[in-house]
């Protein structure tokens, strides 16, 4: 075994983490749900149709982030779960987070480090739309290929059409929602966005925190089994995004764009999968909750020192 952290038991422990399930009752897992489709219809009001046409205009780097999002993140992190030897609900956990789409939290992040904030949202605008069908399929494919991984899949009644309808219903009714709102009365969807926008992120944090809070003996037991996955995990996303940005010759505010794009994940999404058809499995939602709050703070502070670094006036970006 590669590394050891995260493959030996911690001696406070009595059940293997792919025997153990967090506690969510059915009441948190309505609201966590309402709170992940509100963020969706925050993000969605903040979309114009114009940014879907610009796959059009700029097609390149949205195909560019594509593929980075939905074959080359999944691909690698199959290969990282396997390289690391951790459980199969950990190796389930880390592929089901690189299969979510980025949030509106990576054009917050593109923003502060002075990036292609347009190209930012377009990618989050084409990504989650491209979720609704492509995260069952995605999730369904990587996970079965895990050696670990594919014990527990096996186990799991995961309906590809009952995925997607919980996706579509998720996702997909309340960004329709939100981009038609901003078609027809966009004076609206802006005062609305102001709102529901901050207040659905700090909710969607109040829940994750609540149920570390009553899960605590879980969470302390066996937070180290998915600590270093989720760090090396991030860590290569970030590269990968920054990577093909700058091996495909985008330019450095398009190159901060990719970055966020590709490694900021809407594990939110993810834990409403795991609580929905895996009844809350231990090593999935650990890395699903912690992800989503590593996330912000690593994410904010790669934007701050590269905001600093390359403090600069705005590049010319080509249509």
């Amino acid at each position: 075994m590669f590394l050891p952290l995260l493959t030996t038991p911690v001696t406070a422990l009595t059940t293997d983490i792919d025997h153990v399930n967090i506690d969510f009752s059915s009441g948190a897992q309505t609201v966590l749900k309402i709170v992940i489709a509100t963020i969706l219809f925050g993000i969605a009001l903040d979309i114009k149709t114009s940014d879907f046409t610009a796959v059009v205009r700029r097609p390149f780097p949205i195909l560019v982030g594509v593929i980075a999002q939905f074959l080359l993140l999944p691909a690698l992190t199959l290969l990282l779960t396997i390289v690391l030897d951790v459980r199969g609900s950990i190796a389930l956990g880390m592929i089901l987070v690189a299969c979510c789409p980025p949030g509106n939290v990576s054009n917050i992040l593109t923003h502060r480090a002075g990036g292609d904030v347009a190209l930012s949202v377009s990618m989050t605008a084409i990504s989650n739309l491209l979720t609704i069908f492509m995260l069952p399929i995605n999730f369904a494919f990587w996970g079965g290929l895990s050696p670990n991984g594919d014990d527990v899949l096996r186990d799991v009644d995961l309906d590809p059409v009952k995925t997607f309808l919980e996706i579509a219903l998720v996702i997909g009714l309340p960004f329709v929602a939100g981009v038609t709102i901003n078609r027809l009365w966009p004076r609206v969807a802006h005062r609305v966005h102001k709102v529901v926008g901050p207040v659905s992120f700090v909710l969607l944090l109040l829940i994750i925190v609540l149920a570390f809070i009553g899960n605590w003996d879980i969470f302390t037991n066996y937070i180290t089994l998915v600590l270093l996955a989720v760090f090396i995990q991030h860590l290569m996303a970030l590269a990968l995004g920054y990577g093909v940005a700058r091996g495909t010759g985008l330019p450095s505010r398009s190159r901060k764009a990719m970055t966020f794009e590709v490694s900021v994940r809407n594990t939110g999404l993810g834990l409403v999968l795991v609580f929905a058809y895996f009844d809350g499995l231990g090593g999935m939602a650990l890395v699903a909750a912690w992800w989503g709050l590593y996330d912000i703070l690593a994410g904010l502070v790669v934007a701050a020192v590269w905001k600093r670094r390359t403090a600069e006036p705005a590049e010319v970006v080509a249509a």
